[in-house]
């Protein structure tokens, strides 16, 4: 069973940045896309970002790209997500997930496609 724990959340105020990290049980990231998602309170997990297994392509929610960037280190079964000019509206709960399809051909944004949820990490951003 794999297993993700997500780490690297924190307080910023609107301009910060932060480094969140996602690391597997496994080596999950050779065959496998992962992506970030995102909670806030009261709302549905959206999607984030997604890099394709072995990070050869990569793909962002319009709301964070340009100041999002995934990525991912199969050396170390770990996955990125560098977080630049954060605002307010970036606050939620940020979790990881791995692609239920063994090397799929293109990036999904969908939730239901993911799986091997972790616990999640908190980032609060403060204007």
């Amino acid at each position: 069973q794999v297993q993700l724990v997500e780490s690297g959340g924190g307080s910023v105020q609107a301009g910060g940045s932060l480094r969140l990290s996602c690391a597997a049980s496994a080596r999950i990231f050779s065959n496998r896309a992962m992506g970030w998602f995102r909670q806030a309170p009261g709302k549905e997990r959206e999607f984030v970002a997604a890099i394709r297994w072995g990070g050869s392509s990569t793909l962002y929610a319009d709301s964070v790209k340009g100041r999002f960037t995934i990525s991912g280190d199969n050396s170390n079964n770990t996955v990125y997500l560098q977080m630049n000019s954060l605002q307010p509206d970036d606050t939620a709960v940020y979790y990881c997930g791995a692609d239920r399809r063994l090397r799929a051909p293109t990036l999904s944004n969908i939730l239901a496609v993911y799986d091997y949820w972790g616990q999640g990490t908190q980032v609060t951003v403060s204007s």
